[in-house]
C-alpha cells in the first residue's frame, strides 16, 4: 500500500496519547510527522505550539482519548483550536479510541450524556471531520453534526484468527453480552462460524455476573469478542463460564485494550489462551504479557486518511 504525500498539503500531527501509532501512520503515508510541542505550566495548564506552517493544509491530528483521559482530551481540544487559528484548510481528528463512549445515554435519573458532551466540545473547538474506530455505541455518530467516519477492526481481528487454520466447524464466536451480538455476528461471517451469547447481568459498574450460555460451545474453540476490555472482569468470567460449559479452549479479542486496575493480573491467571488486541491504545511494556498479541490499525487508518485526502470513497473501509 504505497503512498507518497511528501510534497502535498497533507499534514499529520500527533499528541501524547499514542505517538507510535501516529508515527506508523505517517511512515505509511510517506510523510514526516508535523512539528509541534506540548508543554505544561507549573499549575498543570497545557500549552501547544505548532512549529511549522499549515496554512491551507489538510491537517490530521492523531489522538486517542485514553488514560489519562481528561488530559488527552484537553490536549486534543487545544490542538484543534491551534490548527484552526493557523489557517488550516480542514481539521480532521483521528481518534482511534473515543473516551467517554460508554456514557452514551442517561443510565439513571439526573445523569449526564458525556459522549454527547465530548462531541459538542470537538465541534466547538473547530474539528471539521472525525475518524474513529469501533465506537462502544455506533449511534454516537449521531451526536455529531460534522462528518464522521466510523471504521471497524473486526476484519483485522478475524484475519488474524484465520491464520491459525482452525479445523472446519471447530470455532464458535462468542459475544460476552447481548449488546455485542452485532459485532460477534460480523466476525462469525468472516470466520464462517456460528455464534453464542453469554447472558449476564451487571449489578454495578465493572462487576459482571454470568447467567448462562446461549448456544452450543461444547468441544469448541471459542473466540470471545468485545470492543473494550477495561478491568477484564467480564471477559475472564465469561471465559470461565465457557470452559465450565465444555469449551475446548478460549481465545479473546478486543479493539481497545484499556486494561486498567487488575486487568493484567486477571488475564494472566485466566483460562484465556491468547488475548488479541489492537494498538488504538498504547500499552506500556509492563502490560505486554506473553498472552497478549497486539495488531496494528495503522494501515486501516492510513488508507482512510488517503481516501479522505484524495476525495475517494471511504465506504469500502466500513466493511
Amino acid at each position: 500500500m504505497p503512498y507518497s504525500y511528501a510534497d502535498s498539503k497533507l499534514k499529520i500531527f500527533s499528541l501524547n496519547s499514542n505517538l507510535p501509532l501516529a508515527q506508523e501512520i505517517a511512515n505509511l503515508m510517506g510523510v514526516e510527522l508535523g512539528k509541534s510541542s506540548v508543554k505544561h505550566f507549573s499549575d498543570g495548564e497545557i500549552q501547544i505550539n505548532i512549529e511549522e506552517s499549515i496554512r491551507g493544509c489538510d491537517v490530521f491530528i492523531v489522538q486517542s482519548t485514553s488514560q489519562p483521559v481528561n488530559e488527552h482530551l484537553m490536549e486534543l481540544l487545544i490542538m484543534i483550536d491551534a490548527v484552526k487559528r493557523a489557517s488550516a484548510k480542514t481539521v480532521n481528528v483521528v481518534i482511534p479510541y473515543y473516551g467517554y463512549a460508554r456514557q452514551d445515554r442517561k443510565a439513571k435519573a439526573r445523569g449526564p450524556i458525556t459522549a454527547k458532551l465530548v462531541a459538542n466540545l470537538l465541534e466547538t473547538a473547530g474539528a471539521t471531520r472525525v475518524i474513529m474506530l469501533d465506537l462502544h455505541a455506533p449511534q454516537i455518530q449521531g451526536f455529531f453534526d460534522i462528518l464522521i467516519d466510523h471504521l471497524l477492526a473486526v476484519k483485522l481481528l478475524s484475519d488474524y484468527f484465520n491464520t491459525k487454520n482452525f479445523p472446519e466447524g471447530d470455532v464458535v464466536v462468542v459475544s460476552p453480552d447481548h449488546g455485542g451480538v452485532t459485532r460477534a455476528r460480523k466476525m462469525a461471517e468472516f470466520l464462517k462460524a456460528p455464534i453464542a451469547i453469554i447472558d449476564k447481568r451487571r449489578p454495578k459498574p465493572n462487576v459482571a455476573e454470568v447467567m448462562n450460555i446461549v448456544g452450543n460451545v461444547e468441544g469448541k474453540t471459542c473466540i470471545l469478542i468485545d470492543d473494550i476490555i477495561d478491568t477484564a472482569g467480564t471477559i475472564t468470567i465469561g471465559a470461565d463460564a465457557l470452559m465450565e460449559n465444555g469449551a475446548k479452549e478460549v481465545y479473546a479479542c478486543c479493539s481497545h485494550p484499556v486494561l486498567s486496575g487488575p486487568a493484567i493480573e486477571r488475564i494472566q491467571n485466566s483460562v484465556i489462551k491468547e488475548l488479541v488486541v489492537t494498538n488504538t491504545i498504547q500499552l506500556p511494556e509492563e502490560k505486554m504479557i506473553p498472552k497478549i498479541t497486539q495488531l496494528s490499525v495503522a494501515p486501516l487508518m492510513a488508507e482512510a486518511i488517503s481516501r479522505i485526502y484524495e476525495n475517494k470513497s471511504v465506504s469500502t473501509l466500513f466493511d
